[in-house]
């Protein structure tokens, strides 16, 4: 496939002020993400939903951005990236305005669905730009500057979520996007120019769509649902379109959902490349990956989101419900993280231009996986909350110096022309890790607390055996929701004189599955690190090869 570039000449301010709107439109997508974890503790109780359906509102929104990532892109390309950032705009701001207006668990996810498919034409059209628009040192920069504005919102995300939903309601986290979203409409076409490029293959892949889709989904819904369904033998029966999959069974229907998932991702691979080969439209052009920097690149980012979205799952919830504080409070703590970002994010360029990116990509994650270990180890339900924060702080550097320099280093020997597919295919691979940590890591969880919480309300006594068992099922499946209202009730509920110490059984064996959530997600990041290497070494080895070929022959 041969593309070519086709952005209009725009130089001087203007460019520049349209990256800040590139840079703003994405951080929408940001925001609304670290807003959401915050809530999520706020949402479950007053939607009551349960521990699936609360992995669902992050789950599906990663599994239909990273499914539609790569088409988006492609139409970005084909039509251009302004007008298909714009029409995701528009979606992304119906789906947040159906998510306020949710009244239970499949309304939201529903709502969520929606956001998915408009944040999925919003990622890979900004990013593309800023590749098709700046050129050498100016890209280095534009990319510089894209982290450290991400990571500022990151870490604005916590505080106004937890402001919001504590002040006027968990609705107007979503609300918030709408006045948003119309002042970036406005500025998109005043600011940012219109860059396309020219598509000489034909046809449009509808099969690598339906491919991608599922097999994002039958992967993540068997991660996701292997708690309550079964991982192996069936646990309940599950329904689907008035079928029913009956509990009789010798298997689970999670097995099955994964093997399809590997499968069609596995088919999805190949037709790529056939299309390829035949001169058609294909959605993933595998070639990229013979570029080595690229495929390692990718793997590290998506361990970085498998370790990243795992700890922003789990983290509201531990704060919210073991720690006993507010949202508010609990918004504080997590903003350690994303400030830690924010500096981080903004020195990245210069320790980059000391070290070079890839070093600097190292450098963070050993401190992104330095923090998870710590806060892994100190976690307790008596934990200082500023100890937490501190921890989260450290976590934030690193993840501030590895984002800042990530997407500038995968795409670093990337064509111009193929900027659409390259930045769309990093995205996806960050998406999928995202949707994974959301449903693995949010496993570990449930798993943890399906161990932990009976053998810490064992340990109390005068609880019948029935109502210790039904206090831990609800406190499973409402991903500890239950442990503020046990402590809140004192000795004046069913448990009595034993509440508190009920209460507290349940923060102890909350903060033990939360510490196993965290080693897990420290393990994807240490996984990362090692990727990381390879690509620094890789990186390495391709400058000097650059700098050799340009050495003029004596």
């Amino acid at each position: 496939m041969n593309d070519t570039a086709t952005a209009p000449e725009n130089t001087g301010v203007r460019r520049w002020v349209g990256l800040g709107v590139l840079a703003a439109a994405l951080s929408m997508i940001v925001l609304d993400g670290t807003i959401v974890g915050i809530a999520l503790p706020t949402i479950i109780t007053d939607l009551k939903l349960d521990f699936s359906e609360a992995q669902w509102v992050n789950g599906i929104y990663s599994v239909i951005f990273a499914a539609l990532l790569l088409t988006a892109g492609r139409l970005g390309d084909r039509l251009g990236r302004r007008r298909a950032m714009v029409a995701g705009i528009l979606v992304f701001l119906a789906g947040s305005m159906l998510a306020a207006l949710a009244t239970g668990g499949t309304s939201l996810i529903l709502a969520r669905f929606v956001q998915g498919i408009g944040g999925a034409f919003i990622l890979p059209t900004t990013l593309s730009t800023v590749n098709a628009t700046f050129r050498g040192r100016d890209r280095a920069v534009a990319f510089g500057v894209w982290g450290a504005v991400i990571s500022g919102v990151a870490a604005l995300g916590p505080l106004l979520g937890g402001w919001l939903t504590q002040s006027f309601g968990w609705e107007w986290i979503f609300l918030v996007n709408l006045p948003f979203g119309a002042i970036i409409l406005v500025a998109t076409f005043l600011t940012v120019p219109e860059t396309r490029a020219v598509i000489t293959s034909k046809g449009l892949d509808v099969d690598g769509l339906l491919l991608s889709a599922i097999g994002f989904g039958a992967l993540v819904f068997g991660l996701i649902e292997g708690g309550s369904l079964g991982w192996w033998a069936p646990k309940q029966q599950f329904e689907l379109f008035g079928w029913t999959w009956p509990t009789s069974w010798p298997i689970s229907p999670v097995p099955v959902a994964i093997a399809i998932g590997l499968t069609a991702l596995v088919l999805f691979f190949f037709w790529e490349r056939h299309r390829a080969r035949n001169g058609r439209s294909a959605i993933l052009d595998v070639h990229l990956f013979s570029v080595p920097t690229f495929t390692w690149g990718n793997l590290v980012a998506m361990c970085v989101a498998i370790g990243e979205f795992g700890i922003l799952f789990v983290l509201p919830l531990f704060i919210v419900n073991a720690l006993g504080l507010s949202t508010l409070a609990a918004g504080f703590v997590l903003a350690a993280m994303g400030l830690g970002a924010f500096v981080s994010g903004a020195m990245a360029r210069h320790v980059a231009e000391r070290f070079g990116a890839p070093t600097v990509v190292v450098i963070g994650l050993a401190l992104e996986v330095a923090g998870a270990v710590f806060a892994a180890l100190l976690l307790s339900s008596e934990m200082n909350a500023w100890l937490l924060a501190g921890v989260l702080a450290l976590y934030g550097l690193g993840l501030g110096l590895a984002s800042a320099q990530l997407t500038g280093t995968v795409l670093a020997d990337i064509p111009p022309e193929e900027s659409g597919q390259g930045s769309a295919t990093q995205s996806t691979g960050r998406q999928v890790g995202s949707a994974l940590g959301t449903a693995i890591i949010g496993a570990v969880l449930a798993a943890g607390m399906a161990v932990a919480l009976p053998a810490q309300v064992d340990t109390v006594e005068g609880v019948p055996a029935a109502a210790s068992e039904q206090i831990v099922s609800a406190t499973e499946e409402s991903a500890g929701g239950t442990i503020p209202q046990v402590r809140a009730e004192g000795t004046d509920g069913q448990l009595g004189s034993a509440g508190p110490a009920v209460a507290e059984a349940l923060a102890d064996g909350m903060a033990d599955a939360s510490r196993w959530a965290l080693l897990a997600a420290a393990g994807f990041l240490v996984l990362g690190g090692a990727f990381a290497l390879r690509l620094r070494a890789l990186a390495k080895r391709s400058g000097e090869t650059s700098e050799s070929a340009a050495e003029p022959a004596s």
